[in-house]
């Protein structure tokens, strides 16, 4: 395939390479999108996913919230896959320079990738909503009812919900590292949610890569696109 040896090219000569990701690099490690057809937001619940996920829901419904979020948003016991290991890999060569995320599941960190730039945080991280006492997802996992401190604060874990704004140092941080990048890898992302999706409009070169099982409304932005899934790709670099 020419484009897949234009690829293998480009990577062969970049010194930092921004991988940007979307939950499609986790789903072929069995963890459950948001917006594919068999998806979060394709079920049926009481409420729809979104207003569940909500800061506003959050705080009216705390006990629905971690009912819901223990079943569908904890994604404890898998593993990397290709993907996250060929990443890892590029890094520790001294090829990619870091990896923004969407993906709230720690799976590149347990992979080996050290500079992970979670747009959207991380349920391994948990913290008092009073005293900012540090949990891990085990304790949240284990928990009944309404995670509670020591000290009786809730205990929140560090992930975006819908109405709260993305942290501002991470945004940063990935701004600067796609504005800096030789080749920006953006895969497995409907880049349809924002502000997140904007930020490859602060890519400055030639080389933007999109993987993604379906079209996105960046394709004919890109320099090379794939419309296949990221595990037939990545097992190939």
């Amino acid at each position: 395939m020419e484009q897949l040896e234009t690829l293998k090219q480009w990577i062969s000569e970049s010194s930092r390479i921004v991988f940007f990701g979307g939950a499609g690099v986790s789903t072929e490690s069995g963890i459950q999108d948001f917006r594919s057809v068999d998806g979060l937001y394709s079920q049926k619940f009481e409420y729809p996913p979104e207003r569940i996920i909500s800061h506003s829901f959050y705080e009216e419904d705390p006990e629905y919230f971690f009912r819901f979020y223990r079943e569908k948003m904890l994604p404890l016991g898998f593993e990397p896959n290709i993907t996250h290991k060929v990443l890892a890999r590029w890094e520790r060569e001294g090829r990619l320079s870091a990896v923004v995320t969407q993906n709230i599941d720690g799976l590149h960190q347990k992979a080996g990738s050290e500079n992970v730039l979670e747009l959207h945080g991380s349920v391994l991280r948990n913290y008092c909503t009073r005293c900012r006492k540090f949990y891990d997802a085990e304790f949240v996992r284990d928990c009944d009812g309404v995670p509670r401190c020591t000290c009786g604060g809730i205990v929140k874990p560090d992930v975006v919900l819908y109405e709260e704004g993305l942290d501002g140092e991470t945004i940063e941080r990935s701004v600067s590292a796609i504005a800096n990048a030789d080749l920006l890898i953006v895969a497995g992302t409907s880049l349809t949610v924002y502000p997140a999706a904007g930020l490859i409009n602060y890519y400055r070169g030639n080389r933007l890569v999109l993987i993604n099982r379906d079209a996105t409304p960046y394709d004919h932005r890109a320099d090379l696109v794939f419309h296949e899934s990221l595990g037939h790709i990545f097992s190939r670099l």
